[in-house]
């Protein structure tokens, strides 16, 4: 017998009333659909998707903000998967079409040989992500910085996972029994930014990685947990994951960025969620630089992504899945991004939810 099958039989041992399982990651969410772990599992455990997707998070008015640099004949680079996310006057993408200068780039470095070969235009980096993106950012600022690069300026729109952590499991909504946490994330982190989870709110919590046997070990170190009543913090990530995290990567950020109030799709405003640059950085600020104050932006009409973002609904259960949002044709990022939650429902899931 594998370990996965052992694994869930387990939990259909342990597990004998509802409980709800949040997984935090993008890839999470799509390696339990690609795998179908959900076929596996007690019909007593839910599993719900929760912020992993870092373009899903990203509020609507930092996207307007990027597409009206465009306006003012700036470049505007960033990952692929911004590049479709709707804004009020389009994407990055249709901009594009109609001759404006959105480039996609694979790394933050590439926006050093972009700014130096055209050094009479305005280069700026739309910044998203995580802590696992955000050391990149703070790299390619100290050595713009270094280079004496004058045209290159940031939108620093990272995010910071644990402040989301702590709005999903304070809300006696959500009802969640337990957090499958980032695996990439906490190779950064480490262990103790998410030590509240159990210490405080007493949420079974573990770091996981994103092979099936990771995450069904995880499921069933959070089912012993619940069993046993007493909530803690574990890896079953191995080595991967120290619990002091990467000290390199986190020197990076400490130097560069400090932590700001932030928006997030589904979430609203949370304090200290985001990153800004710090003083000695401020002149790659492309918020001061254009003079920009991003607001909360406007969801589209019937797009209910917020929701599926906090676990509230499944993307079933939004009136626009599979019809005025596809793949295709997206309303909202959940659908546009290979790690939102609508567009993995999308690609592996029966109408219902259910794996093939």
């Amino acid at each position: 017998m594998d370990r996965v099958t052992a694994a869930s039989q387990a939990l259909k041992r342990l597990v004998d009333s509802p409980v709800s399982v949040m997984e935090v990651c993008g890839t999470h969410t799509v390696s339990i659909f690609r795998s179908g772990i959900r076929s596996l599992l007690p019909p007593e455990l839910g599993l719900v998707s929760g912020p992993g997707c870092p373009v899903c998070v990203t509020d609507q008015g930092e996207i307007d903000c990027a597409l009206s640099l465009l306006d003012r004949g700036a470049v505007v680079a960033a990952y692929g998967d911004m590049f479709r996310v709707p804004g009020e006057s389009g994407s990055l993408a249709s901009k594009r079409e109609r001759g404006f200068d959105a480039r996609v780039v694979t790394s933050a470095f590439d926006l050093l040989a972009m700014a130096e070969g055209d050094p009479v235009k305005e280069v700026v980096f739309l910044a998203v992500g995580f802590e696992t993106t955000a050391p990149a950012t703070a790299a390619l600022l100290i050595e713009a910085s270094r280079r004496g690069i004058r045209n290159l300026s940031v939108l620093s729109f990272h995010k910071r996972t644990p402040p989301a952590l702590a709005s999903l499991s304070a809300d006696p909504g959500l009802r969640i029994s337990g957090f499958l946490l980032p695996g990439h994330v906490s190779v950064i982190l480490g262990h103790a930014p998410f030590s509240f989870l159990a210490s405080d709110r007493g949420i079974p919590s573990v770091i996981a990685g994103f092979d099936p046997e990771q995450i069904v070990s995880g499921l069933v170190d959070i089912a012993l947990q619940l069993h046993s009543g007493e909530a803690a913090l574990h890896s079953v990530y191995g080595r991967a994951v120290r619990p002091e995290g990467n000290r390199r990567a986190l020197e990076l950020m400490d130097r560069v960025f400090e932590s700001r109030d932030s928006c997030w799709r589904g979430l609203g405003p949370l304090a200290k969620s985001g990153l800004a640059l710090r003083a000695e950085f401020s002149g790659f600020d492309a918020e001061k630089r254009f003079e920009l104050k991003p607001e909360q932006g406007r969801t589209p009409p019937g797009c209910r992504c917020g929701d599926v973002l906090t676990g509230r609904i499944t993307p079933h259960e939004c009136p626009l899945f599979g019809s005025a949002c596809t793949p295709a044709s997206p309303t909202g990022p959940c659908m546009v991004s290979a790690e939102g939650t609508c567009g993995a429902y999308f690609k592996f899931s029966r109408r219902g939810g259910g794996p093939r």
